[in-house]
């Protein structure tokens, strides 16, 4: 486990404050929309005002602050190698990926094409291979599988390409439940799989201020199910939330709020995270803006609304408008991660791997954000100060005019102290032109195509795989 990161608020406490009072005025007396009867009559049960005829719950505030108190301010995310496990609420931030895109950047012709199984594969293989990703999120729709089969292929894809935790999205009852089934069989029983899930869950209610029949359902079967879960909610100011992003924060936190107390009205201690994904358009022509600079902000402000109760967080940061891996990538994806891991997010996900406003995906640009995550990583881990980092000794030793090169204390702090980059060009101009002029994105597509000819085998063992595909018969070759 890493160190500490010391986090620094963008915000005044005041501010954050006045959003929270905001998103639980709004929980009191507008309310949540509530497409479920036995949600409904649960939530009334539990002390919650319901107006039946408008399917609308509103929230006191002493309930939900005693209901929030239920939810656990720390849980891990469970790998299946036992190394990688995720740890939220410990103070610890982490990245990952994006998912549920429908195209794909295909660096070997130039052009976009639609998704495909072997995608999903391919990426959990990538995200296997870099370090600084520390889970993974079912990459995209991948339009060859069969509709009814989408979530148990997805996740078996997934589940044998990484040994990292697997998080994905669901549509319905049905995806949950063979989501469910297949993991249960993997870990060797759903015992196992209660003490150490390895597998999580996403579900997004519908802004604004709306929870639709399948997203209760979702949330209710992972809940008593022991299956951690994100009630994530997307506003997107101006067109489903206000256009100012304190009224945004102010809808998003009642949302969320919302979905952290449903989760533990359903089963008391459910591991559940804080979702926020809100972001914005552009006004001037109703281009949708995912990348915002604005989006950032209200990521980071998100921490610091979840922290207020305790509640680990699953934001949003690194996405971008651009099309392919250019300069407007690096600069958008670069600031909102910064920014939102500044504010110490547990999770930041849509963090790897995504472009064209989180509708498409790309290969190289995995690798490139893996870099980008590892310097944001090293910033944040800040300056080390002690008596030896000081140097004063071998500054002693050295003396005016002479040479740290050879020095015994350069050679036991040069790989731990500094970032060293494995993408950036770090040569002078004449060796650049002999090795053919690389750049970030060359080398990328290198460790591309090396890391998925090393693993185009899946990792789950043989024998397991032939029961699975005998147990599951909807999985489907790639």
């Amino acid at each position: 486990m890493k160190n500490k990161f010391p986090f620094n608020s963008l915000f005044r406490p005041e501010d954050i404050k006045q959003i929270d009072h905001a998103g639980k005025r709004i929980l009191e007396r507008v309310g949540i929309k509530i497409h479920c009867r036995f949600s409904l009559d649960l939530l009334e049960k539990s002390g919650v005002r319901i107006d039946h005829n408008a399917q609308i719950a509103r929230f006191e505030t002493d309930w939900l602050n005693e209901t929030l108190a239920q939810a656990p301010s720390q849980f891990v995310l469970y790998s299946r190698d036992g190394i990688n496990d995720v740890h939220m609420g410990t103070g610890h931030v982490n990245f990952s990926n994006g998912g549920r895109v429908f195209r794909i950047l295909d660096m070997g012709t130039g052009g976009y094409r639609l998704t495909m199984l072997r995608d999903v594969a391919n990426t959990a293989a990538l995200v296997n291979q870099l370090d600084n990703i520390r889970l993974y999120i079912i990459s995209c729709q991948a339009h060859d599988i069969e509709p009814r089969y989408y979530h148990l292929n997805n996740f078996y894809y997934a589940l044998n390409h990484t040994t990292k935790h697997v998080m994905g999205g669901c549509d319905n009852l049905d995806g949950v439940k063979q989501m469910w089934e297949l993991a249960g069989f993997v870990a060797g029983g759903k015992e196992n799989l209660n003490q150490k899930p390895f597998v999580s869950v996403i579900t997004n209610p519908i802004s604004p201020l709306t929870f639709g029949y399948d997203t209760l359902d979702i949330l209710k079967f992972c809940c008593k199910n022991k299956i951690p879960v994100s009630c994530a909610p997307a506003p997107v100011s101006g067109t489903t939330a206000p256009v100012t992003l304190a009224g945004t924060l102010s809808q998003m936190h009642a949302e969320a709020l919302a979905g952290v107390a449903m989760a533990q009205v359903y089963a008391p201690g459910a591991r559940v995270l804080y979702g926020a994904v809100p972001s914005t358009m552009d006004l001037r022509n109703m281009e949708y803006t995912m990348g915002s600079l604005e989006m950032a902000l209200m990521n980071a402000a998100a921490v610091e609304l979840a922290k207020l109760y305790h509640l680990p967080i699953y934001a949003s940061a690194g996405v971008t408008e651009a099309k392919r891996p250019d300069i407007q990538a690096g600069c958008e994806k670069s600031l909102s991660n910064l920014m939102v891991a500044m504010s110490g997010a547990d999770l930041i996900h849509l963090a790897a791997g995504m472009l064209d406003s989180g509708n498409s995906i790309s290969y190289e640009q995995y690798v490139i954000d893996n870099e980008i995550i590892g310097m944001v990583y090293k910033i944040l881990s800040g300056i080390r100060v002690s008596k030896e980092t000081l140097g004063s000794d071998v500054i002693e030793q050295v003396g005016p005019g002479g040479n740290y090169v050879m020095a015994d204390h350069t050679v036991e702090h040069m790989m731990e102290e500094f970032f060293y980059p494995d993408l950036a060009v770090r040569c002078n101009f004449d060796i650049w032109e002999q090795r053919a002029r690389p750049n970030m994105l060359s080398r990328a597509k290198e460790r591309v195509e090396k890391i998925l000819k090393e693993n185009m085998d899946g990792l789950l063992d043989p024998e397991l795989i032939a029961e699975i595909k005998v147990r599951f018969p909807g999985i489907q070759n790639i």
